[in-house]
């Protein structure tokens, strides 16, 4: 069976001069190797992302759509583990197979080997490679200031996992006014955004009047699976980097960053805060 979200260890904590031995509860980071398959085509490895174990079907299919694979609501058929006999018990559910009704709406690269927990942009092999994308601008959204003030401690209420590890990240959808719709945790911050993400291409979800809250920074290739994914706000606890206050702008995504108690700051269209 795959491991759970946590894994506990026997550890030594030394306090000035006092020495004690409990046990520790640490966050799962184990392997996830994406496969895709087609009519006429059987399934391929894709790449080797590390994540947290849970909602793997959810991260897989968050993935596809945003590299482009599964732009079409309904170009994904099914998501499983896999079942290759050569493979260990273990090893079937740490393999996700993403089976298309058809060639996918991109073509897949030949592999993009292994992202870490704390990739960059993600599964791409270069910026230039993701310029040449075509994406249309987002559907704007519009949010109050005090849902926007609100939605950090929002989804930190949401992240159970985090509140016995200190170590994971979380991303949530949330409607403009300040409802959850879905909240995931993950050792990578890409991942947990591509968890939600798949969660809405899984239960045929509409992301256009929805805003996504993460819970560290905002880098370009959060904002580039927030493009991809059509999500027209993005609020963080964060700052972003100048990529990623560029491409927002370029796409009409608002950002805020530094969302904490009464203060914030807008990056990008700031008209979609409603004072």
């Amino acid at each position: 069976m795959s491991k759970g979200p946590t894994t506990r260890y026997k550890v030594e904590v030394q306090d000035g001069t006092k020495t004690s031995r409990r046990e520790d509860v640490v966050v799962t980071e184990e392997p996830l190797e994406l496969r895709l398959e087609w009519p006429g085509r059987p399934p391929e490895p894709l790449v080797i992302t590390m994540r947290t174990p849970g909602s793997d079907f959810e991260l897989a299919a968050g993935f596809c759509l945003g590299e482009g694979f599964a732009v079409r609501p309904d170009a994904i058929s099914t998501v499983a583990y896999c079942t290759d006999v050569k493979l260990t018990r273990e090893q079937q559910f740490n393999t996700v197979t993403v089976a298309f009704d058809g060639p996918p709406d991109r073509e897949p690269p030949q592999r993009y080997g292994v992202t870490s927990a704390a990739c960059g942009v993600c599964g791409q092999q270069s910026l230039d490679e993701l310029a040449e994308r075509q994406y249309d601008p987002v559907d704007p959204v519009e949010v109050p200031l005090d849902v926007v003030l609100r939605l950090p401690d929002l989804l930190r209420d949401a992240q159970p996992t985090f509140g016995r590890t200190g170590g994971l990240h979380a991303a949530g959808l949330f409607t403009p006014d300040g409802q959850k719709v879905v909240v995931r945790e993950d050792v990578g911050r890409h991942n947990a955004v591509d968890k939600v993400v798949g969660w809405t291409v899984l239960n045929q979800r509409s992301r256009k009047d929805l805003v996504l809250v993460v819970s560290g920074r905002m880098g370009y290739e959060l904002v580039q699976k927030t493009v991809a994914a059509g999500i027209g706000m993005m609020v963080a606890v964060g700052a972003p980097s100048s990529l990623a206050v560029d491409l927002a702008r370029r796409f009409g995504v608002t950002l805020v960053g530094f969302a904490r108690g009464e203060r914030c700051v807008i990056y990008s269209s700031p008209d979609r805060v409603l004072r």
